[in-house]
């Protein structure tokens, strides 16, 4: 009896050792470390939604094959010059339809699901649409994606392809997609953490870099007009009154070159207002803008460089109340530019010179203008319907790195985000598979970087 108590405890004391030791490889594998990775699904050009607000056969929009444009700087505000494009070409979304069919008796329960996710009533969605701007992707876009199954809206994270045409709000934001009404929010998770699921149709198109990956966030204010960059001739640009689809359009001529101001020593933030005034786009180093009270150090190209409509300026900051800390922008490449000839490579500006007054006149037709801030509504809650992933093998662009780790909950807010740890701007991809059957709403578990299936 002593013998088999003594084997007994020996083989308890031995189990608790093996439990032991599998929590310390669960924690040094990560499942306890905080690097997340966020499930989205591929939405390609022309493929229909599986299950739609709206019937694709009625042709409520029309898709167009554009290749994702290099960005610097994973989230921008949806007032960035030439973030967006557009076309001569009629109806790319057929708003007077979407409206129609929303408020017909016949659709209410879809008309209650869909304003719903937007925040607003039924009896608004006619004012609401009446405010909403056609416009095409540039650039392959992180959103928060709805079908409709069983009367719900059902929330889901993808990646929509550059050239979908979608309905962007008076700040920029994507607010529905035009071929099938599903209404769109912003995306929640880290754009630099996802794990792209290319199925359902939807292969993994030519182009296709995690790099050129964004997510919008809205303008500080509400826009009186875009400023678009021709689709179909990227040398010429579109001013559209926001709330109108093409027929008040006017041109301008996106060659025309406008000098980088001196911006040493103002804050991140009014250095935005002078450069998006000027036609030319921010970059930045990091996952996130900065904070907009940190301070310019230098700009990459320096001050008096001649850049196109809808450039890059990259904006070296230090300080600010939300990081307390330097960004750094990347390593200057010939690809920078949004548009045409690239950006020039010549070493940031380190000018001492008192810096400009917080505003100047615009030298092409400007994308935004002032009002009172409008913060968009609150998305419906996540689904909890996504397959896991299989990765395919590591792309070679740059691996992320991160001073700080990355909390465990996405981002909840459509605000701009402020503050981050800097990390390189491009996303790269793993061969580490996700370990867990992930969900799109909660990060699952993962190895930190962009993965493709």
């Amino acid at each position: 009896m002593t013998f088999r108590a003594v084997v007994q405890r020996a083989g308890i004391t031995v189990i608790r050792r093996i439990a032991v030791l599998l929590v310390c490889v669960l924690v040094v594998s990560g499942c306890g470390g905080g690097a997340h990775m966020f499930v989205v699904k591929a939405v390609a050009t022309g493929v229909p939604s599986l299950a739609p607000f709206f019937d694709e056969n009625q042709g409520l929009g029309h898709d167009t094959q554009a290749r994702s444009l290099p960005v610097q700087g994973t989230l921008q505000q949806g007032d960035t010059p030439g973030l967006y494009g557009g076309t001569k070409k009629p109806t790319i979304c057929d708003v007077a339809k979407l409206k129609r069919f929303l408020t017909d008796p016949a659709n209410h329960q879809k008309a209650v699901a869909w304003s719903s996710v937007l925040g607003i009533g039924t009896d608004e969605i006619p004012a609401y649409l009446d405010r909403l701007t056609p416009v095409l992707l540039r650039h392959d876009t992180l959103v928060q994606n709805h079908d409709y199954k069983k009367g719900k809206a059902t929330p889901f994270n993808s990646l929509l392809q550059a050239g979908i045409a979608i309905l962007v709000d008076e700040q920029g934001e994507p607010a529905a997609k035009c071929s099938c009404g599903n209404p769109l929010r912003p995306f929640k998770g880290d754009a630099g953490r996802i794990s792209v699921k290319f199925a359902d149709g939807n292969k993994k198109w030519k182009g296709y870099e995690p790099s050129s990956v964004v997510a919008v966030r809205p303008a500080q204010q509400k826009m009186e007009r875009l400023a678009l960059v021709d689709i179909d001739d990227p040398d010429q640009g579109i001013t559209r009154p926001v709330g109108t689809t093409g027929k008040r359009d006017t041109t301008f001529d996106t060659r025309q070159q406008h000098a980088v101001p001196n911006l040493a020593g103002v804050t991140f933030g009014q250095a935005r207002e002078q450069l998006v005034s000027s036609g030319l786009a921010v970059g930045y180093g990091g996952s996130a803008p900065p904070a907009d009270d940190s301070k310019v150090t230098a700009t990459d190209p320096p001050a008096g460089t001649e850049l196109r409509f809808g450039e890059y300026v990259t904006l070296s900051v230090s300080g600010g109340r939300s990081t307390g800390v330097t960004s750094t922008p990347p390593t200057p490449t010939t690809s920078g530019p949004t548009l045409g000839s690239p950006t020039s490579t010549a070493p940031p500006s380190t000018s001492t010179s008192p810096p400009p007054s917080s505003s100047s006149p615009p030298a092409s037709p400007p994308p935004s203008s002032p009002a009172s801030k409008s913060p968009p509504p609150s998305s419906s809650s996540p689904t909890t319907d996504s397959p896991s992933v299989v990765t395919d093998p590591p792309s070679t662009s740059a691996p992320v790195t991160s001073s700080a780790p990355v909390t465990s909950a996405p981002v909840t807010s459509s605000a701009p985000v402020t503050s981050s740890a800097p990390v390189t701007t491009s996303a790269s991809v793993t061969t580490e598979p996700v370990t867990s059957d992930p969900v799109t709403s909660e990060p699952v578990t993962g190895t930190p970087a962009a993965t493709e299936t």
